[in-house]
Protein backbone atom coordinates (compact mmCIF):
# COMPACT_ATOMS: atom_id res chain seq x y z
CA UNK A 1 0.00 0.00 0.00
CA UNK A 2 1.54 3.33 -1.03
CA UNK A 3 2.40 5.86 1.69
CA UNK A 4 0.32 8.98 1.92
CA UNK A 5 2.46 12.07 1.60
CA UNK A 6 1.33 14.98 3.75
CA UNK A 7 2.06 18.25 2.01
CA UNK A 8 4.58 20.36 3.94
CA UNK A 9 3.72 23.93 4.76
CA UNK A 10 5.38 26.50 7.01
CA UNK A 11 3.45 27.21 10.24
CA UNK A 12 1.79 30.60 10.59
CA UNK A 13 1.06 32.53 13.77
CA UNK A 14 -1.76 35.00 14.00
CA UNK A 15 -0.18 38.14 15.56
CA UNK A 16 -3.44 40.13 15.69
CA UNK A 17 -4.23 39.41 19.38
CA UNK A 18 -0.67 40.33 20.42
CA UNK A 19 -0.80 43.63 18.51
CA UNK A 20 -4.17 44.43 20.09
CA UNK A 21 -2.76 43.70 23.54
CA UNK A 22 0.26 45.92 22.91
CA UNK A 23 -1.92 48.86 21.88
CA UNK A 24 -4.16 48.32 24.92
CA UNK A 25 -1.13 48.46 27.23
CA UNK A 26 0.22 51.60 25.55
CA UNK A 27 -3.19 53.27 25.83
CA UNK A 28 -3.45 52.32 29.50
CA UNK A 29 -0.05 53.76 30.40
CA UNK A 30 -0.74 56.95 28.45
CA UNK A 31 -3.99 57.52 30.34
CA UNK A 32 -2.71 56.45 33.76
CA UNK A 33 0.66 58.20 33.72
CA UNK A 34 1.11 61.54 35.47
CA UNK A 35 3.69 63.68 33.72
CA UNK A 36 6.11 65.72 35.79
CA UNK A 37 6.07 69.45 35.18
CA UNK A 38 9.26 70.90 33.77
CA UNK A 39 11.49 72.75 36.22
CA UNK A 40 11.76 76.51 35.67
CA UNK A 41 15.46 76.45 36.55
CA UNK A 42 18.28 74.02 35.85
CA UNK A 43 21.11 73.64 38.34
CA UNK A 44 24.34 71.65 38.21
CA UNK A 45 24.92 70.22 41.66
CA UNK A 46 28.33 69.16 43.02
CA UNK A 47 29.29 65.50 42.91
CA UNK A 48 29.34 63.03 45.77
CA UNK A 49 29.45 59.29 46.38
CA UNK A 50 26.23 59.15 48.43
CA UNK A 51 23.75 56.44 47.44
CA UNK A 52 20.74 57.87 49.31
CA UNK A 53 17.65 58.59 47.23
CA UNK A 54 15.22 61.48 47.64
CA UNK A 55 12.14 60.44 49.69
CA UNK A 56 8.56 61.21 48.70
CA UNK A 57 7.34 63.73 51.31
CA UNK A 58 9.82 66.46 50.44
CA UNK A 59 10.20 70.20 50.87
CA UNK A 60 12.98 71.35 48.56
CA UNK A 61 14.73 74.70 48.22
CA UNK A 62 16.86 75.25 45.12
CA UNK A 63 19.50 77.93 44.60
CA UNK A 64 20.75 78.65 41.09
CA UNK A 65 24.23 79.96 40.28
CA UNK A 66 22.94 83.54 40.38
CA UNK A 67 21.65 83.13 43.93
CA UNK A 68 17.94 83.00 43.08
CA UNK A 69 15.88 80.87 45.44
CA UNK A 70 13.14 78.45 44.29
CA UNK A 71 10.69 76.52 46.45
CA UNK A 72 9.09 73.15 45.80
CA UNK A 73 6.99 70.61 47.65
CA UNK A 74 6.20 67.08 46.53
CA UNK A 75 2.79 66.25 48.03
CA UNK A 76 -0.14 67.66 46.04
CA UNK A 77 -2.60 67.83 48.94
CA UNK A 78 -0.02 69.46 51.18
CA UNK A 79 0.63 72.06 48.48
CA UNK A 80 -3.05 73.03 48.48
CA UNK A 81 -3.08 73.45 52.25
CA UNK A 82 0.18 75.40 52.07
CA UNK A 83 -1.14 77.84 49.48
CA UNK A 84 -4.33 78.40 51.45
CA UNK A 85 -2.26 79.24 54.55
CA UNK A 86 -0.03 81.60 52.57
CA UNK A 87 -3.14 83.17 51.04
CA UNK A 88 -4.41 84.04 54.50
CA UNK A 89 -0.99 85.29 55.63
CA UNK A 90 -0.54 87.69 52.70
CA UNK A 91 -4.22 88.43 52.00
CA UNK A 92 -3.97 87.25 48.40
CA UNK A 93 -6.91 85.30 46.99
CA UNK A 94 -6.54 82.23 44.79
CA UNK A 95 -9.31 80.60 42.79
CA UNK A 96 -10.07 76.85 43.08
CA UNK A 97 -8.55 76.44 39.60
CA UNK A 98 -5.34 78.15 40.72
CA UNK A 99 -5.18 75.93 43.81
CA UNK A 100 -5.51 72.86 41.62
CA UNK A 101 -2.81 74.04 39.20
CA UNK A 102 -0.48 74.94 42.05
CA UNK A 103 -0.82 71.46 43.57
CA UNK A 104 0.85 69.92 40.49
CA UNK A 105 3.37 72.65 39.73
CA UNK A 106 7.14 72.21 40.00
CA UNK A 107 9.53 74.67 41.64
CA UNK A 108 8.70 78.36 41.57
CA UNK A 109 10.72 81.44 42.40
CA UNK A 110 8.54 84.53 42.59
CA UNK A 111 6.90 86.79 45.15
CA UNK A 112 3.44 86.20 46.54
CA UNK A 113 2.13 89.15 44.51
CA UNK A 114 3.46 87.60 41.32
CA UNK A 115 2.29 84.07 42.12
CA UNK A 116 -1.36 84.25 40.85
CA UNK A 117 -0.20 85.42 37.42
CA UNK A 118 2.62 82.87 37.42
CA UNK A 119 0.18 80.03 38.14
CA UNK A 120 -2.09 81.13 35.28
CA UNK A 121 0.74 80.83 32.74
CA UNK A 122 0.95 77.68 30.59
CA UNK A 123 3.48 75.20 32.01
CA UNK A 124 5.92 75.69 29.12
CA UNK A 125 5.87 79.47 29.54
CA UNK A 126 6.74 79.36 33.25
CA UNK A 127 10.26 78.15 32.49
CA UNK A 128 10.80 81.19 30.26
CA UNK A 129 9.76 83.75 32.88
CA UNK A 130 12.78 85.51 34.38
CA UNK A 131 11.72 85.75 38.03
CA UNK A 132 13.91 87.12 40.81
CA UNK A 133 13.39 84.18 43.16
CA UNK A 134 11.54 83.85 46.45
CA UNK A 135 12.42 86.81 48.74
CA UNK A 136 14.33 85.97 51.91
CA UNK A 137 15.80 89.26 53.10
CA UNK A 138 15.26 90.63 56.60
CA UNK A 139 12.39 92.93 55.58
CA UNK A 140 10.52 90.43 53.41
CA UNK A 141 11.40 86.84 54.25
CA UNK A 142 8.75 84.99 52.27
CA UNK A 143 10.89 81.87 52.05
CA UNK A 144 10.64 81.48 55.83
CA UNK A 145 6.84 81.52 55.59
CA UNK A 146 6.82 79.00 52.73
CA UNK A 147 8.97 76.61 54.77
CA UNK A 148 7.04 77.20 58.00
CA UNK A 149 3.58 76.61 56.51
CA UNK A 150 4.92 73.90 54.21
CA UNK A 151 6.17 71.95 57.21
CA UNK A 152 2.76 72.18 58.89
CA UNK A 153 0.96 71.01 55.75
CA UNK A 154 3.43 68.16 55.17
CA UNK A 155 3.07 66.98 58.78
CA UNK A 156 -0.73 66.94 58.40
CA UNK A 157 -0.71 64.92 55.17
CA UNK A 158 2.01 62.65 56.55
CA UNK A 159 -0.09 61.90 59.63
CA UNK A 160 -3.05 61.08 57.37
CA UNK A 161 -0.90 58.69 55.34
CA UNK A 162 0.43 57.07 58.50
CA UNK A 163 -3.06 56.45 59.88
CA UNK A 164 -4.25 55.05 56.54
CA UNK A 165 -1.32 52.62 56.47
CA UNK A 166 -2.18 51.44 60.01
CA UNK A 167 -5.82 50.89 59.03
CA UNK A 168 -4.62 48.63 56.21
CA UNK A 169 -2.92 46.39 58.78
CA UNK A 170 0.60 47.56 57.94
CA UNK A 171 3.31 48.39 60.47
CA UNK A 172 4.55 51.74 59.17
CA UNK A 173 7.44 53.73 60.57
CA UNK A 174 6.16 57.16 61.58
CA UNK A 175 9.45 58.73 60.50
CA UNK A 176 8.82 57.65 56.92
CA UNK A 177 5.80 59.96 56.81
CA UNK A 178 7.49 63.04 58.23
CA UNK A 179 8.62 65.73 55.76
CA UNK A 180 12.23 65.75 54.60
CA UNK A 181 13.98 69.06 53.92
CA UNK A 182 16.37 69.26 51.00
CA UNK A 183 18.66 72.04 49.80
CA UNK A 184 19.80 71.83 46.19
CA UNK A 185 22.53 74.31 45.29
CA UNK A 186 24.22 74.94 41.95
CA UNK A 187 27.92 74.14 42.04
CA UNK A 188 28.76 77.66 40.84
CA UNK A 189 26.62 79.45 43.44
CA UNK A 190 28.29 81.65 46.05
CA UNK A 191 28.29 79.97 49.46
CA UNK A 192 26.76 83.04 51.12
CA UNK A 193 23.50 82.40 49.24
CA UNK A 194 23.32 78.86 50.63
CA UNK A 195 24.19 80.15 54.10
CA UNK A 196 21.22 82.54 54.01
CA UNK A 197 18.86 79.66 53.30
CA UNK A 198 20.47 77.47 55.96
CA UNK A 199 19.93 80.28 58.47
CA UNK A 200 16.21 80.28 57.63
CA UNK A 201 15.98 76.58 58.50
CA UNK A 202 17.92 77.21 61.70
CA UNK A 203 15.59 80.03 62.72
CA UNK A 204 12.68 77.62 62.31
CA UNK A 205 14.58 74.95 64.29
CA UNK A 206 14.41 72.57 61.34
CA UNK A 207 17.86 71.04 61.52
CA UNK A 208 17.32 67.82 59.56
CA UNK A 209 18.42 69.46 56.31
CA UNK A 210 19.82 67.32 53.49
CA UNK A 211 21.88 68.43 50.49
CA UNK A 212 21.31 67.16 46.96
CA UNK A 213 24.36 66.29 44.89
CA UNK A 214 25.12 64.43 41.69
CA UNK A 215 25.86 60.82 42.60
CA UNK A 216 29.14 59.23 41.54
CA UNK A 217 30.50 55.75 42.08
CA UNK A 218 32.69 55.33 45.12
CA UNK A 219 36.43 55.29 44.27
Amino acid sequence: MPKIKIPKSSPSIDMTPMVDLAFLLVTFFMLAASFRSSEPIQVTTPSSISDKIIPENVIMVTIDKGGRVFFNMSDAEARKELLQNMSGKYSIKFTPEQLEKFSFMSSFGCTMRELPGYIDLPADDRSRVNTKGVPLDSTDNQLKDWIFYGNIAALNTGETGYQEAKLKGESPDVNDFKPKFILRVDGEAVYAHAQNVINVFRDLKLNNLNFVTTTELAP
